[in-house]
């Protein structure tokens, strides 16, 4: 017989809640799989089963059903690359990142090591300017200016990076070029290999049989409010990252083809309530070589990977905003809902507003609130609806990939993610062994929530605390050379 616990004594019911886990029969097993997701901010929480059967044989090989947990459901990583929303996933995915990148700089991950000998550019495309604002402006040879409000203002002041007439500011043009950034890339890109091929001499259409551009690209949000592009960007064989490229296409002809590219990109667009808008890249273009892998090389292969992997974790709430959806999701942000006779009313979630939270109770900066607020503004216009900006309001505006590459730059993420699980699974000697014939899976899963128990919670801060201070005993013993065991 199960004797009930009286907790009515204890006044916290988190506390309450772990004693409950802890006097189940399979405790361990509840610890288990709070250390599976690694202390994951928000698990998702998950009830089924799957089967794997082999035809021949009708045997199953393999079950596994979560009626078996003690707690009845399975605990999987929410996968969150956001270091704001999930320290843990988004530590796991910056260094995916960082091993994808550093593949397509130096080989490995089925990229042949010869990668390291084609030609290769760290390259940095910006947002042109919508107005001055508050910097630490600095000569060519390092000697501060200060700002042109007349301070020099120390780093990390919130001043820096907002307009200094927030009056005269273009925040519809800023929060335009935001939501077409996606689309500038893009047409760069094929700007792009039209300027490499009429350096080769070579007609366009051409190009291919003679060689590749593979890039790998991250977005990192300015102060401002404004994104810009990291890009590694390399020549390949017609082939890919296996054949060299030609001898003619050197690194001079890869930093004149970009430089050209990104100078001569353009995008026209028109609109009532903000006139014609001619966007374009900003005239800061930075484009420097990527030396091979050395500790005394200013950039890199592993510079460049772990600068990469950095900003890849990393959202527009590194300029003053927040890191969640504004919109009302029923109504899409619309403030009215339609219904089924085809008639429109106010939307009952969000009472018509559209908002998920009202806007001028945010806690951020006057300049992100700002450009949310110009979101909004824009994003009502049936002219400008195919944007979206309401729902891209938290991103101010911006509505493309934080992260992208080409397809043959080097491995993917999901590659990456396989060889993990992979290597968590057992041993094949511990696995069930088939006829040879077919098998089959049977899988049968369900969404129930997100985030733990209270009392897996305290679970959770625990696996947190020891993680992060294994981290800091590593980090120590690599900088300062203490014993790590």
């Amino acid at each position: 017989m199960t004797r009930l616990l009286d907790l009515r004594h204890v006044a916290s019911p988190a506390v309450r809640d772990l004693i409950e886990l802890v006097n189940l029969p399979d405790f361990d097993r509840v610890q288990e799989q709070v250390r599976q997701v690694r202390g994951c901010t928000r698990p998702v929480q998950l009830m089924g089963s799957t089967a794997t059967l082999d035809t021949a044989t009708q045997e199953i090989l393999r079950s596994y059903s979560t009626a078996d947990e003690p707690t009845g459901r399975l605990l999987t990583t929410c996968g969150n690359r956001r270091v704001s929303r999930c320290p843990s996933c988004s530590r796991t995915y910056a260094g995916d990142t960082y091993q994808l990148i550093k593949a397509g700089l130096t080989g490995g991950k089925n990229i042949p090591e010869t990668v390291r000998a084609h030609p290769r550019v760290f390259a940095t495309l910006t947002a042109p300017s919508f107005g001055p604002v508050h910097s630490n402006r600095t000569t060519k040879t390092g000697k501060t200016l200060g700002c042109r409000c007349g301070r020099t203002h120390p780093d990390g002041a919130p001043v820096l990076g907002t307009p200094l007439d927030p009056d005269r500011y273009d925040y519809a043009g800023a929060v335009l070029w935001n939501a077409h950034a996606g689309e500038l890339w893009a047409r760069f890109t094929t700007y792009l290999r039209r300027y490499v091929a009429r350096a080769l001499g070579l007609p366009l259409k051409e190009l291919k049989d003679h060689l590749r551009l593979s890039y790998a690209k991250v977005a990192e949000y300015q102060r401002r409010g404004l994104v810009h592009f990291h890009a590694v960007i390399r020549f390949d064989g017609p082939d890919g990252s296996t054949q060299p490229p030609p001898a003619a296409a050197t690194i001079e002809v890869l930093t004149d083809a970009i430089t050209s590219a990104a100078g001569h990109v353009t995008l026209s667009m028109d609109s009532t309530a903000t006139g014609p808008k001619l966007l374009r890249w900003g005239e800061q273009i930075d484009v420097r070589e990527i030396a091979e892998s050395s500790a005394d090389a200013p950039l890199s292969d592993e510079a460049v990977a772990g600068y990469v992997a950095k900003y890849a974790t990393k959202g527009a709430e590194s300029a003053g905003t927040v890191d969640r959806p504004l919109h009302c999701y029923p109504c899409s942000g619309a403030g009215t809902t339609v219904t089924e006779k085809g008639a429109c009313r106010p939307c009952g979630k969000c009472h018509g507003t559209g908002q998920a939270e009202p806007l001028d109770t945010l806690k951020i900066s006057r300049h992100a609130r700002r450009m949310i607020e110009t979101c909004w503004d824009l994003g009502g216009l049936e002219e400008l609806a195919e944007l979206r900006l309401r729902k891209w309001a938290h991103m101010l505006g911006f509505r493309g990939h934080f992260s992208t590459k080409s397809r043959r730059y080097s491995t993917t993420l999901g590659a990456l993610r396989d060889v993990r699980r992979a290597w968590h699974r057992p041993a094949e000697h511990d696995a069930p062994t088939s006829s040879g014939e077919t098998i089959l899976v049977f899988s049968d899963w369900r969404y129930l929530g997100s985030g733990y128990s209270s009392g897996e919670e305290l679970l959770a801060a625990s696996v947190r605390h020891y993680t992060e201070e294994q981290r800091d005993r590593a980090h120590r013993a690599k900088t300062e050379g203490e014993p790590w065991q």
